[in-house]
């Protein structure tokens, strides 16, 4: 028997009121002749349950029946910070816990409360990757998490971009980011400070190492400083393009939101037709080819000559790819 269960099924008749046992066994995953055989044991231990029979019945607590027994273990205390967020708990290993915490705090809350925050759990619901991907595959997360709350040093093995791509290093984990569904792991090295994204991570072991993470250090500001420094690193070039009305409306959809800003900001008219010619940022030569070539006729690149020539060729061999016999 477990005595978790039993307080599980008390606190789900707090606060949802009559329950039948089927009910009751769907939610705790357990058979239903558990929930009888729990239901009975709740009342031998004085607890006031009673049955209602016909259509419409099931257990409850007797009226004004409230039990102050909602401690949480550390698995639910950890698991508070990602209460709203299933997906991503699911990610962390912590789903389980997730449902027994928000069942403790909505056995908790008086009833107006609690009818309050489920209504509202029921019309907001959050699915952090974008469209047209997958989520990204995390199996090292968990451990990661681990990591982070304990303050253990981890071996790891990484992929990167760059030769060598699969390096070995010790990471001191000092916390997780989610950014549009991708986990990262900030993490220091004998080198510094660095950003790991998790689905990289190829293997991972907790070493004995402990260390300290500095009391100064800041999750939210380190990573608003990382993203400046990604975004400066990022675009080290320039293209002056033309761009039809039909383009200029498409460019949200398959572009950046730099790149649309610096279009907003830069563009003058050429012409009575509705074209306009603006200076984009641009990341390299063939990331830009392929980002514009998205586009189609609605772009034609001016400058550099570099990018235009590239995406002369590149539409030359399509056109010679797709020519009729």
């Amino acid at each position: 028997m477990s005595a978790g269960r039993l307080l599980s099924v008390l606190l789900l008749l707090q606060s949802r009121g009559r329950l039948s046992a089927p009910a009751i066994a769907e939610e705790l995953g357990v058979s239903v002749r558990t929930a009888y055989r729990d239901l009975t044991r709740l009342q031998a231990a004085g607890v006031p349950v009673y049955a209602e029979s016909g259509r419409g019945g099931g257990y409850q607590l007797l009226d004004g029946y409230r039990t102050r027994l909602t401690g949480m273990s550390e698995g639910e205390a950890r698991a508070l910070f990602f209460a709203g967020l299933p997906g991503p708990a699911a990610d962390l290993g912590l789903a389980r816990e997730v449902a027994a915490a928000r069942l403790k705090l909505l056995a908790a809350l008086p009833t107006g409360l609690r009818e309050e925050a489920t209504q509202t759990a029921a019309v907001f619901h959050l699915d952090a990757p974008g469209w047209y991907r997958e989520p990204d595959q995390t199996p090292h997360l968990p451990l990661l998490v681990d990591a982070v709350l304990t303050r253990r040093a981890v071996d790891a093995r990484y992929r990167r971009w760059r030769a060598p791509q699969e390096v070995n290093r010790r990471l001191r984990p000092y916390g997780l980011v989610l950014k549009s569904g991708t986990w990262y792991l900030v993490a220091a090295t004998e080198k510094g400070l660095a950003t790991y994204r998790v689905t990289h991570v190829l293997d991972a072991v907790l070493s004995d190492e402990v260390f300290d993470r500095p009391g100064d250090f800041d999750l939210g500001t380190y990573w608003a400083s990382y993203l400046d420094d990604f975004q400066a690193r990022r675009y080290t070039g320039t293209a002056t393009v033309r761009l039809s009305p039909r383009g200029r409306r498409r460019l949200p959809d398959n572009v950046p939101p730099e790149v649309v800003r610096a279009v907003d900001s830069t563009a003058t008219a050429v012409g009575d037709d509705g074209w306009v010619e603006a200076v984009i940022p641009t990341e390299s030569t063939e990331h830009a080819c392929g980002e514009l070539l998205r586009l189609g006729v609605d772009v034609e690149v001016v400058a550099p000559a570099e990018l235009r020539l590239t995406m002369a060729e590149t539409v030359g061999f399509l056109a010679r790819a797709y020519e009729l016999p």
